[in-house]
């Protein structure tokens, strides 16, 4: 990632393995850098596991669908 003025969060193996087996990595890695940093740190702050889930489950299907950050609109 490059560009970014904010610390880069590193990708867990378990975000990385959720995304190779949906086969979502090529659509994460033509994200923005602001939005992978944005989606790791959001997703590695949850306290609890099923939160952590719910926020990793989040994110992959915004990431199927398209079109889609953060529950916003995204035209990317």
């Amino acid at each position: 990632m490059t560009g970014l003025k904010r610390a880069l969060n590193p990708m867990p193996d378990a975000v990385r393995a959720a995304l190779a087996e949906r086969r979502l990595m090529t659509a994460y890695e033509a994200r923005p850098d602001y939005q992978r940093n944005d989606y790791l740190g959001w997703i590695g702050r949850a306290k609890r596991p099923d939160t952590r889930r719910k926020r990793l489950d989040q994110m992959l299907d915004e990431l199927q669908r398209g079109g889609v950050y953060m529950n916003m609109v995204w035209h990317g």
